[in-house]
């Protein structure tokens, strides 16, 4: 029997080490189910979930080149069978920022009579005064304080 990533099998636990158990599938093949993936909670001792010879219902979440299945408790569990969709990254705040990111030249020039050169060295010097600013601003937050 060929086994799909993404499938739901049914197996027995037939053997326990400090990293993981083993699991035999039903139909054919095995696969491991490291200590991560067998509860939703802190798992310290593996035998405090599972004995061996126990039924137990497993999700396929990969399989190497060589051969190697890893297999989850936890997400055969949670989804019934389901695809388990991820969930979307929220924006990130653009809130934060002191200064916006728009260059405006200087108002006591206008711009239709600034040449090329001086809108250029006023958007370097800005430039760089925003870089100043958030090194520093990076450097409290992070306790430390280059001299």
């Amino acid at each position: 029997m060929q086994l799909e990533i993404g499938k739901i099998y049914t197996g027995k636990v037939k053997g326990i080490t400090q990293y993981g158990a083993f699991v035999d599938i039903d139909g054919g093949g095995s696969g491991m189910v490291h200590i991560s993936e067998i509860a939703n909670t802190f798992v310290n001792e593996i035998r405090d979930h599972l004995t061996e010879g126990q039924e137990v219902r497993v999700k396929v979440i990969g399989i190497n080149e060589a051969g190697k299945v890893s297999l989850s408790i936890k997400k055969a569990a949670g989804n019934e069978g389901e695809a388990q969709e991820k969930k979307p990254r929220p924006a990130p705040n653009r809130e934060r920022r002191s200064k916006p990111l728009v260059w405006e030249p200087k108002k006591t020039v206008p711009q239709s009579e600034m040449t090329f050169e001086d809108m250029m060295s006023h958007f370097k010097q800005s430039s760089e005064e925003r870089i100043g600013d958030l090194k520093r601003s990076t450097d409290r937050k992070n306790g430390t304080r280059r001299k």
